[in-house]
């Protein structure tokens, strides 16, 4: 007898339907065959399957059995087929009625005695059922309230297989998941750090301000101690909250890559990632035999804080270019190829020198300048030309240490970055009727730029001057005003001022390559 049950696989971020068939031929020897490039996890599923039924007192049946994972030409990887192979098994003899299989999804993984185990990429397959017009979904049960975020689905939280089997024959149902409103709410969580916290740097929290509040890159170079660090993990802090929208694209990337906690179906911060210096270039913008989100995508809509930049290797940092350019990274294999999501604000973090007291008043730097030359240009022109904002970090003196005073909070802070946000999103979204997919002055193309960044005469004599003292590229040329226009979001103004450019430009390197 034949048995049809419909599974899901995740390809790079999205859900693709699998068809597991099963088909029992009983005057035969037992024996199971499983088809349709599964991976080593899916092959091993035979063995749970086979004692799962058995410790949930079930009958295993026998005779030949092949199973086929359609389409065939789809490589199958994971324990997601566990449970949609036990049903169809189920079904092929007559255990459960072939009719309650229809129009229904079936994903988990089983164990040994039937219960059932979390699952990584559920968002992503039960967006993939809402599109395919399934109206029910089996899962297991840690795994509902993820996949309640989608809204249309019946969600059934499936604790083992004998539930399901009494549920399935109508002897004792399980009630679907009840999805309650706290489970799509953003909630505003408390930070560890506080930008109050930090003492002086006043001028460096003005420029993480302008950075949050149009999306921009920054780069910080100081000497050791003081404070680089802590100034990008604090920046988190001044972001504007995450939309339900922009918590959804984030909770999808976390889910595949198996980052979000059980207990935790809906990212609710603004993603912090700062990977170690001897992160692979596979770790970092993404990869594999089987492509996997980086760190670059886990940063999506959040911040990539690279301390110690210069320590990067050089393929790691050249390999940053085109996503802080498009804002998506595109990883082709002989199979195809895969794009992930790459809008995030890169925050970089560096010493002058390999010693790092180059240029500092109370500490002799021991370099010499062949070897601090050698050490800046590890980063190259181009990519600090992607970079909007460069400041250099100055010592704290004794006097602002010692203060006891606090300085303005991260929620202040916040308020403003959140109403600059707010006249972004007016201005993109009366653009191009309403088309626009633009959400901050980062994000704008040369279109954008010529349409919302107009100077006066004043303005373009001054950036003029910049072009030509500073040898600015025309990247940077749009950089800079781009960030003039988020200087002058902060205050609310309609046009760009010359004070605003002049801010603007002083952000920028005073050397290009």
């Amino acid at each position: 007898m034949l048995a049809k049950v419909i599974s899901c696989s995740v390809v790079g971020l999205e859900g693709t339907a699998v068809e597991v068939e099963v088909d029992i031929y009983a005057n035969s020897l037992p024996s199971i065959t499983l088809v349709g490039l599964p991976d080593a996890a899916v092959k091993e599923s035979t063995e749970r399957v086979r004692a799962a039924l058995f410790n949930s007192a079930l009958y295993y049946p026998r005779g030949r059995v092949t199973v086929n994972l359609a389409p065939a030409d789809l490589r199958k990887v994971g324990p997601v087929y566990d449970l949609p192979i036990a049903v169809g098994l189920l079904a092929a003899s007559e255990q459960v009625p072939l009719d309650r299989l229809e129009n229904t999804l079936f994903i988990g993984e089983l164990s040994l005695d039937g219960s059932l185990r979390h699952i990584d990429g559920v968002l992503p397959m039960a967006h993939m059922a809402q599109q395919q017009g399934v109206k029910t979904v089996y899962l297991p049960e840690i795994d509902a309230p993820e996949a309640a975020l989608i809204r249309g689905l019946e969600v059934i939280p499936v604790p083992s297989m004998s539930a399901l089997v009494s549920h399935l024959r109508d002897f004792d149902p399980i009630p679907p998941f009840e999805h309650s409103e706290r489970f799509d709410q953003v909630e505003d969580l408390p930070y560890t750090v506080d930008f109050a916290d930090i003492k002086g740097q006043e001028h460096i929290k003005r420029a993480l301000e302008v950075a949050a509040a149009g999306g921009h890159n920054c780069l910080m170079t100081g000497s050791p101690g003081a404070g680089k660090t802590l100034m990008a993990r604090s920046l988190p802090s001044i972001l504007p909250k995450l939309t339900l929208d922009e918590a959804l694209d984030i909770t999808r990337i976390y889910s595949v890559t198996g980052q979000l906690p059980p207990d935790t179906p809906l990212v609710n911060q603004r993603p912090f990632r700062a990977p170690h210096h001897t992160i692979s270039n596979a770790g970092l913008v993404g990869g594999g035999r089987l492509p996997r989100p980086g760190e670059i995508s886990l940063a999506h809509r959040g911040v990539l804080f690279l301390d110690e930049l210069p320590e990067f290797g050089p393929h790691n940092l050249e390999t940053l270019r085109q996503p802080l350019e498009d804002k998506v990274v595109t990883i082709s294999r002989a199979q195809g190829s895969l794009s992930f999501p790459a809008n995030f604000m890169l925050v970089g973090a560096m010493n002058p020198c390999p010693c790092g007291w180059y240029g500092d008043t109370q500490h002799e730097c021991t370099c010499s300048p062949a070897v601090v030359s050698r050490y800046q240009k590890r980063l190259s022109g181009p990519l600090l030309d992607r970079i909007d904002i460069h400041v250099e970090v100055p010592r704290v003196d004794f006097d602002k240490l010692s203060d006891a005073r606090r300085g303005e909070t991260s929620k202040t802070i916040r308020e403003r970055v959140e109403a600059a946000r707010e006249r972004q999103r007016r201005r993109f979204a009366s653009y191009a009727d309403g088309h626009s997919q633009l959400l901050t002055n980062a994000d704008m193309g040369p279109g954008e730029i010529r349409e919302f960044c107009a100077v006066d005469e004043a303005g373009h004599s001054l950036l003029r001057a910049a072009m030509r003292q500073l040898h600015m590229s025309a990247r940077a040329y749009h950089r800079t005003l781009k960030l003039a226009r988020t200087i002058a979001d902060l205050i609310g103004a309609e046009r760009i001022e010359t004070a605003h450019l002049a801010e603007a430009i002083q952000y920028r390197p005073r050397w290009q390559v």
